[in-house]
């Protein structure tokens, strides 16, 4: 590692390259979620062209977190085994490569493949966001790091759901698909180029590597051998398992936003495609300002009580209550108020986000990679049932109705497991690592 320049002190002066790792993560994130996304903004003209129906659609939309879910845990060990900068930079090629390949589906069976595809690329995003704080950032700054890193979820829909929208309208909806993904593709050689771990990384000084040890950043540099021991100790861990069945309510919340609400403007509200864009703009800016409203927050109420249960768990339990409140859009009839209504349930979405710097707080040291993909392979399950069950309901009674109560009701279920499962938010350690 290059060293620091010395103060006029004849100090070596804090960087603050952690800053730029964040960017970095925050980019890719976007991205990642950009990718999921682009399809439920191109469903309504796909599904004329393509001539398929609500119950097929949400099939297609589900086939992504078939392989995402399943590949967590083998997406976990080979983060741990391989580390963070080829296994990230790899993903990200691939999945914006599948997205790419989504503009040239012309049936049901192509578009399904690439989804699957798009899923089993994308597992080891999150768990290696996870790996990322645990090793760049002290415990009292990850709520907030997260909140930043998450934010970028949001924030290439909200901001770029216009455009997305006008591509479709102007060229159709298979040109969004390729620019999006070629522009993801440029983006992970780039990463590939710019990323590495704390120890290894020119911009960090000493001063600053101290301060993340000194605050309870992880030395990365371990390979540990899987084992199925490990991941049956981990969950029977009630931090990871409550954590798990929290993050899987609210993960249906978002998964209904970036699936089948652009449908559900369209054709339950009947907006047209410029309409649409402009009121899907406003849930995700909700959205982006309840992350960061729960991970500064979070941070907060650590510093001012010292308690991380407190810290972490009052703004995500917050969270799935107002997430919740999704319901009260069956019960408006004026488009602005079903707008407002659904601002507010996905600033409450955005708040659970915390829920990964929690599991980054209790993961062991040695599974941070495994732990993550346990939890993500838990959370995603949302992401196969809540767009069947959605299509399946549109499909047989021709309203969302039922679909926005199954959305909510699923939120309170979450709230209860943090309440009640989540024990005290600690680092954990496995026996079978000692």
């Amino acid at each position: 590692m290059r060293s620091a320049p010395l103060d006029a002190t004849g100090a070596t002066p804090r960087t603050r390259a952690r800053l730029w790792v964040l960017a970095l993560i925050t980019g890719a994130t976007m991205l990642n979620y950009l990718d999921r996304a682009v399809l439920g903004v191109a469903a309504p003209a796909l599904t004329d062209e393509l001539d398929i129906s609500p119950a097929v659609m949400g099939l297609i939309f589900s086939a992504f977190s078939w392989t995402y879910a399943l590949a967590q845990v083998p997406g976990g060990i080979v983060l741990d085994r391989f580390g963070t900068r080829l296994v990230y930079s790899a993903s990200l090629v691939l999945w914006s490569f599948m997205t790419l390949l989504q503009g040239l589906a012309h049936n049901v069976g192509s578009l399904l493949a690439y989804r699957l595809g798009l899923g089993l690329a994308e597992a080891p995003c999150y768990p290696s966001n996870s790996r990322i704080l645990a090793s760049w950032f002290p415990q009292a700054e990850r709520a907030r790091a997260t909140s930043v890193y998450a934010v970028g979820q949001y924030f290439g829909l909200a901001f770029l759901s216009p455009a997305l929208f006008w591509v479709v309208a102007s060229f159709g909806w298979r040109w969004m698909f390729v620019i999006v993904g070629s522009l993801g593709i440029l983006y992970g050689l780039f990463f590939y180029a710019a990323y590495r771990d704390p120890s290894q990384s020119r911009r960090v000084a000493a001063a600053e590597l101290e301060h993340i040890r000194a605050g309870g950043g992880l030395d990365q540099g371990e390979t540990v051998v899987f084992s199925w021991t490990a991941v049956r100790e981990l969950m029977s861990k009630r931090q990871i398992l409550g954590a798990s069945i929290g993050q899987f309510a609210g993960n249906s919340t978002l998964v209904f936003f970036i699936t089948w609400f652009p449908t559900y403007l369209a054709t339950e509200r009947g907006l047209d495609w410029i309409r649409s864009g402009f009121f899907a703009v406003l849930p995700y800016i909700a959205a982006s300002v309840g992350v960061l409203v729960g991970g500064f927050l979070s941070d907060w109420l650590i510093r001012r009580t010292g308690s991380a249960n407190l810290g972490r768990k009052l703004p995500i339990v917050s969270g799935l209550l107002l997430a919740s409140t999704i319901v009260a859009a069956n019960y408006v009839d004026s488009n602005t108020l079903v707008i407002a209504v659904m601002s507010v349930a996905f600033f409450g979405q955005g708040m659970v986000n915390l829920g990964w710097t929690l599991i980054t707080d209790v993961a062991p040291k040695t599974h941070i990679g495994l732990t993550g993909g346990i939890f993500n392979f838990c959370a995603n399950v949302a992401g196969i049932l809540t767009p069947v069950v959605v299509g399946f309901v549109v499909a047989s009674t021709g309203s969302f109705h039922w679909a926005l109560a199954y959305i909510g009701a699923l939120a309170l279920v979450g709230a209860v497991a943090y309440i009640f499962i989540v024990g005290d938010v600690r680092r954990l350690e496995l026996a079978s690592a000692r």
